[in-house]
């Protein structure tokens, strides 16, 4: 059927308007699109850090120092709990695996027990358990260990003292800043900076 100029004008601008529509959904929808790509770019300034990446010397990501919590010590309480108060961090024999030195005690009611250092180790295995290695410091030597720390492979630590029986045990007269270092397969110590408050 034919139809007049007038009667083709209505038609001609309401598919004109159908396609400025068209074109407008498509612009905004690739608008939206770009800027949900660019938001999956940048990561915000305050995100958790990246993954760390691979150690060298070892097969896979990033080892974890062995936790401290989750070993039982070799240290007689006679029953009381045993107690971790400081622990610190590092790779102590060079493999790129952390190793973690652990000061453990006995959770007694009063007094100052004296600590004994040990370091943890943990085998690569998936549900390898954290074990005791080496003993820097055993609690039959009545020493009190503080100020432990980790860097680059060396364990330093002040230890407190006493010069004789007579000196209370809360107070501690005898001081030494030890270090530990694995060499030739061992932990070696060395002692320095010994101090007397009393003679």
């Amino acid at each position: 059927m034919l139809h007049s100029p007038a009667e083709l004008t209505p038609t001609l601008e309401t598919l004109a308007h159908n396609r400025t529509r068209t074109v407008h959904w498509l612009a905004t929808a690739t608008a939206m699109a770009a800027v949900i790509a660019a938001a999956g770019l940048v990561q915000p300034a305050s995100g958790s850090p990246a993954a760390p990446a691979d150690t060298p010397g070892t097969n896979g990501p990033r080892a974890t120092a062995p936790d401290a919590a989750a070993v039982t010590y070799p240290l007689d309480c006679k029953g009381a709990p045993q107690a971790v108060t400081t622990t610190a961090q590092g790779d102590l024999d060079g493999d790129g695996r952390p190793e973690t030195v652990a000061a453990v005690r006995c959770a007694a009611g009063s007094g100052t027990p004296p600590h004994a250092l040990y370091v943890l180790a943990q085998d690569r295995t998936e549900g390898s358990r954290p074990r005791v290695v080496a003993t820097l410091l055993d609690a039959a030597r009545r020493q009190t260990a503080t100020d432990l720390t980790v860097r680059d492979g060396i364990v330093t630590a002040r230890l407190l003292g006493y010069s004789s029986p007579e000196v209370p045990r809360y107070d501690p007269d005898v001081k030494q800043l030890a270090k530990w270092r694995w060499s030739g397969g061992k932990f070696r110590q060395e002692l320095t900076d010994s101090t007397a408050a009393r003679v």
